[in-house]
């Protein structure tokens, strides 16, 4: 995970406050769910999404998921898995979607079993928010002018795309952040190679409803 310096440094940029609902898309070990829970407070509510498409892999998303939720002091925690684009039934109008490395996820197979697209995800976030809410999306950068084509295999993707499709959905580019990029990554490489865990060239954009 992130120093402490940049985990701080996220939580500022995705503006989230207290008593608002923020819903984790794909929380993966709680990590940012536990963290959105401590800055929302017992009025706010978390909403830790694991997208059913996903929910049987070996790690055991949905199971973690309602793990944290029955801990003490997560009441604000709210453990829900459905179809990807189920959540609008799912879980209560948000202040703040925040995606952390699972944009290009939907650029995948996996992902798109169930029929889901990336245009059909992006619209119903622009759904589930309030009007001035915020997509926050962090993911692994991709070589300019590569789109897509290394979602699935290098799980990457390229920025520009990410931006291009976010806004056809309605929603402006609010600001973006270079902290958690790498200029030394070199973008053909898988980003578990060992060459490159956990420093990858990451870019993270705040969009927001207007």
């Amino acid at each position: 995970m992130y120093p402490q310096s940049a985990q701080s440094a996220l939580m500022r940029f995705a503006r989230a406050e207290t008593g608002f609902t923020v819903i984790d898309v794909y929380p993966g070990d709680g990590h940012w769910t536990g963290l959105f829970s401590d800055v929302v407070g017992p009025d706010g509510r978390v909403c830790s999404f694991v997208p059913a498409e996903v929910a049987h892999l070996d790690n055991d998303p949905v199971g973690r998921s309602r793990a944290l939720a029955k801990k003490p002091g997560r009441e604000n925690v709210l453990a829900v898995s459905a179809d990807l684009m189920a959540l609008p039934r799912s879980a209560p109008t948000a202040d703040v979607v925040w995606l952390h490395l699972f944009y290009h996820d939907l650029h995948t197979a996996l992902l798109q079993a169930r029929g889901a697209t990336p245009a059909d995800f992006n619209r119903g976030v622009h759904g589930w928010l309030r009007r001035g809410g915020f997509y926050v999306i962090v993911d692994h950068a991709a070589a300019a002018g590569t789109g897509t084509r290394s979602a699935g295999s290098l799980h990457r993707i390229d920025p520009a795309v990410v931006r291009e499709e976010v806004e056809a959905a309605g929603f402006v580019l609010d600001a973006e952040s270079s902290l958690l990029a790498n200029h030394g990554d070199p973008h053909p490489s898988k980003v578990f190679h060992p060459s490159i865990k956990g420093r990858t060239d990451r870019f993270a954009y705040r969009f927001v409803k207007p």
